[in-house]
């Protein structure tokens, strides 16, 4: 059967110019049709560059579109629940930017109504299938039995993070759900998930070492998959430049596996024959992959496992790292 998915986008900031946007249009019969922004000039702009036909500052006037039969949420996290029920009680399926909310009960509401309402609602952890992150799944089994995974991250503060009467709203625990750690640890924590099952311990500690905003710039963790795999994470986002690290090393029996989340560094698999490097290459638009399958999950061609159900745990985790929930 031939269905065309009609998108409509709430929300038109910078990830859906860099990493999604362009990949609604490169997907057979995917074609984006509306979308919605508070700003009626940013979003009539973005509408006339990307030669999108329709476009609201109002997220209920782009659902209601009889156009429009499937909704992008590309808006910070805390609004993520409420459109994504919207959408779903309205009948239309949801892609929503990670993390799925900005907490783990918001997540769970989002489950309930979309068993309720039958409707699917998907969740841009794209990191799971790109080329790069699919080689390291490759490369696992040679790693014998993994014994234990290490998070390593640090980062320079921002020059935007100086400015204490406009601070990006990723750093507004109301609007994130947390600091910096909220909205990248999600890949790392989701990927991890994707290879190892779901983490079912995990307990933080976090601190606020360089005051330049509220929220925790800073953040240790340890976490056991639910087969007994331990493993820690360690994140600064206010660290020295000579500091900068991003990588995950998984250490098995056999050899260790070292690789990075948001540089793509490559790859190092190092066992008893010395060391091996992997440079694997990435699409331009990196979501294009998942959204491919999600397109096609909605046409009945293929299942897209990329699901809100499939992303909740990675909630639970970081809230729990947080002191969210007990």
């Amino acid at each position: 059967m031939n269905i065309n998915i009609k998108w409509g986008f709430i929300g038109c900031g910078v990830v859906t110019q860099k990493k999604s946007g362009p990949a609604f249009n490169l997907v057979r019969g995917s074609q984006i049709v509306a979308v919605m922004g508070r700003d009626k000039e940013r979003t009539r702009a973005y509408a006339k560059q990307f030669n999108i036909p329709r476009w609201y500052t109002d997220a209920q006037e782009l659902i209601d579109d009889p156009e429009v039969n499937a909704i992008y949420i590309a808006t910070p996290p805390s609004s993520h629940a409420t459109y994504a029920i919207m959408a779903m009680k309205s009948g239309k399926p949801v892609y929503v930017e990670k993390p799925l909310a900005a907490n783990y009960e918001d997540c769970a509401r989002i489950n309930r109504i979309s068993r309720e309402t039958g409707i699917p609602c998907f969740v841009a952890y794209y990191r799971r299938y790109l080329p790069y992150f699919n080689k390291v799944k490759e490369l696992l089994p040679r790693l014998g039995k993994v014994l234990n995974v290490q998070i390593r991250f640090a980062v320079p503060a921002r020059d935007v993070d100086y400015n204490r009467n406009d601070l990006p709203w990723r750093v507004q625990p109301d609007i994130a759900g947390g600091g910096y750690f909220y909205d990248l640890a999600a890949h790392q924590l989701d990927l991890l998930q994707d290879m190892f099952d779901c983490i079912l311990e995990a307990e933080g500690y976090t601190a606020n070492r360089g005051g330049l905003y509220e929220a925790e710039d800073t953040v240790s963790a340890c976490f056991k998959f639910e087969n007994g795999i331990p493993g820690s994470g360690s994140w600064c986002f206010v660290a020295n430049e000579l500091a900068r690290e991003d990588h995950i090393e998984i250490f098995g029996s056999k050899g260790t596996l070292k690789f990075s989340v948001f540089t793509f560094e490559p790859i190092i698999f190092t066992g008893e024959n010395g060391s091996e490097e992997f440079a694997i290459p990435n699409p331009i638009y990196v979501q294009l992959p998942l959204i491919k399958n999600v397109v096609e999950h909605l046409q009945h061609t293929a299942v897209c496992s990329c699901d809100s159900v499939s992303a909740t745990p990675t909630n639970w985790v970081m809230d729990k790292i947080l002191g969210k929930i007990l």
